[in-house]
């Protein structure tokens, strides 16, 4: 029995959808996918694999996008504070210090319920 399977692979250009999968076939990137084969075949299994992923897990997506999300607003951050390190910083420290009214307050509201614990 031969470990050789052979097809025969139909693409219909007048589709876009095919025209679109001729493109990414003809313009990959030959160092990584040596043949269409190898191509074809990582994006089957590629496919398949995500399909199995989603099956098993159906928040995967979601939270993907929230991660990918997530990184685009910390490369922003990052390259704001690279632009004006000291005035991004500044401005950072401004809006995340509490006025010191507002920490006498909370150092307040803690003894309170530290009181009403040790009274138990």
């Amino acid at each position: 029995m031969s470990n050789l399977f052979t097809t025969t692979l139909r693409i219909n250009l007048t589709k876009p959808e095919g025209r679109k999968a001729w493109a990414y076939l003809k313009n990959r990137d030959k160092s990584r996918y040596r043949s269409y084969s190898d191509a074809i075949i990582a994006a089957v299994n590629g496919f398949f694999d995500r399909e199995q992923r989603l099956a098993d897990d159906p928040y995967l997506e979601t939270r993907e996008k929230e991660d990918a999300f997530l990184q685009r607003v910390l490369d922003t951050v990052q390259c704001g504070a690279q632009a004006n390190p000291l005035n991004g910083l500044a401005a950072l420290l401004q809006s995340t210090a509490p006025p010191a009214r507002e920490n006498a307050a909370v150092q307040n509201d803690l003894d309170t319920a530290m009181d009403f614990i040790n009274g138990l």
